[in-house]
């Protein structure tokens, strides 16, 4: 549905998910006998205990990962180290968003509604967090002079090693 080119899954990532899945009782497995058409094939099935993982999962929502967001990291160690220029970093994000999103408007625009709507579902919300990212730049870059006058935070020096033995 989402299509290669938005996520490409390696087949080692499959059958490593499949062993765990196995492994957890989540799935059996069972060998089907090629018949001498070809080589013996496995099938898997969901079990019951996956089953019921599966329609857990499809009641909890998920978490979005907020936390960690390289482009910030990027900008706030060119601020804090002066090893790059800001703007610079911005304006290279700035023009791969908007060839990203250039990408997958054109990705929208050929892909026929009647029979791919769940994938321009997903371009859809793809291009929605392209665009709030240019926003969030905009916004960045508006700031960066009154950031730049804010000292950087130093941080908390914690003792390292092993704490020393007491006699």
């Amino acid at each position: 549905m989402g299509g290669e080119a938005l996520w490409d899954v390696k087949p080692a990532q499959i059958y490593s998910t499949l062993a765990r899945l196995k492994e957890s009782g989540g799935i059996c497995e069972q060998t089907v006998d090629g018949d001498g058409e070809g080589p013996d094939r496995r099938v898997y099935a969901i079990t019951e205990k996956g089953r019921a993982e599966l329609t857990a999962w499809f009641d909890l929502p998920i978490e979005r990962e907020h936390q960690r967001d390289e482009v910030f990291t990027k900008l706030m160690l060119a601020l804090a180290t002066g090893e790059a220029e800001p703007h610079r970093i911005i304006q290279i994000q700035r023009t791969k968003l908007y060839q990203d999103l250039h990408d997958l408007t054109a990705q929208r625009r050929l892909a026929n509604p009647k029979t791919e709507l769940a994938h321009i579902l997903l371009l859809d919300s793809i291009v929605m967090h392209l665009e709030a990212d240019l926003r969030w730049l905009e916004m960045v870059e508006a700031r960066l002079d009154e950031i730049q006058r804010q000292p950087v935070p130093e941080p908390e020096l914690r003792p390292r090693g092993r704490p020393k033995k007491n006699s």
